[in-house]
């Protein structure tokens, strides 16, 4: 029950913020820049990503207990949002704000979150925090736990910049963080976890990407931009290893859209072009090529990221591992599959 009030309330906040933005943004000049794209349509409201940030943070503090993990995440996420506006609006160089992600994976790590253990599929677990190397801050003795810290980096990074990649279709990245918070959230209030903080952190912004899911799915009357999806993804990234690992839960939800990222990563190396560099071949653009509208594109990855996410609720560890594989083939096949259609297209 003490979930309902929290979640009730993030919706509502969104949807009153969204509207908004809707009648505001226009007058501040808020609003995307369609030519940039070859688009021909007039520009909409964009920038969506600081209504999502600031009822997140606002519902946060009002029902959960203020503590030196939750001001490290909400402080860490406002860097995240800040720095990918002002890229939204003037434009920064990728190195820059790989940087800037890496700040925020250590300003999480310095307030304590983070994972020592990941359960290893195949019986025991591989223990992280086994290196450890003290060091003194103002008479205050910090340790870097090497192994831990190191994954925290790599996954809080890499899911904000999968989530970034995914923001190719409006509603793609609302729709699937939505499926994302539902399902870690029901994980989180399972008896086996029994975390119901980290449960109303999940369904708040559930909340929150469903309501504005409500404006942004295809064809969009508000974009979230880089400010709205980086955040999906890290805050995606934080629930996944705050106070427990749920990674392999969090992977299952965005599979697809981690090995999308991989994939486009290591063909962009072989061209000899840089992975920093966006093309429209991703697994939604290839899923478009082939013949398929935007909404029909949204509703195929809505259900495959919506079966693997459902799916790790009832799964065992090494059931998900298993799961896992499964994905990475079905990819292979489909992706394989679209490539080739999409060259006779």
């Amino acid at each position: 029950m003490s979930t309902i009030i929290p979640t009730i309330t993030a919706f509502a906040l969104t949807l009153i913020l969204t509207k908004l933005a809707l009648k505001f943004f226009p007058k501040w000049g808020l609003l995307d820049k369609p030519e940039k794209y070859g688009l021909t349509r007039k520009p909409i409201p964009y920038f969506g990503g600081v209504i999502l940030y600031l009822v997140f943070a606002t519902v946060l503090l009002i029902f959960l207990p203020i503590d030196k993990h939750l001001i490290g995440f909400l402080v860490a996420g406002a860097v995240l949002v800040a720095v990918s506006f002002w890229d939204d609006k003037k434009g920064l160089s990728p190195i820059f704000r790989l940087f800037m992600q890496f700040v925020v994976a250590i300003v999480l790590i310095f307030s304590g979150i983070g994972i020592e253990v990941i359960t290893n599929p195949f019986g025991g677990e591989f223990v992280l925090n086994i290196w450890q190397l003290p060091f003194e801050i103002n008479g205050m003795i910090y340790h870097l736990i090497v192994l831990a810290d190191l994954f925290t980096i790599i996954w809080v990074m890499g899911m904000i910049n999968t989530m970034n990649w995914l923001d190719g279709i409006s509603g793609l990245t609302s729709g699937i963080a939505t499926i994302g918070g539902m399902t870690l959230g029901f994980l989180s209030l399972s008896p086996i976890v029994n975390q119901p903080e980290i449960a109303v952190i999940s369904f708040v912004f559930a909340a929150i990407c469903f309501a504005f899911w409500l404006f942004d799915f295809y064809p969009p009357k508000i974009l979230m931009g880089d400010s709205g999806s980086m955040f999906l993804g890290f805050v995606l990234a934080v629930i996944g290893i705050f106070s427990g690992g749920k990674v392999a839960t969090a992977f299952l939800v965005m599979g697809f859209p981690i090995l999308d990222a991989a994939w486009v990563i290591l063909r962009r190396i072989r061209e000899g072009k840089s992975p920093f560099k966006g093309d429209l071949k991703h697994f939604h653009h290839r899923l478009l090529e082939v013949g398929l509208t935007e909404r029909k594109a949204l509703v195929f990855i809505y259900f495959i990221c919506a079966v693997f996410g459902i799916s790790a609720l009832f799964l065992t560890t090494k059931g998900k591992f298993a799961a896992i594989v499964l994905m990475f083939v079905l990819m292979v096949v489909i992706g394989r599959w679209l490539v080739r259609r999409g060259e006779k297209n």
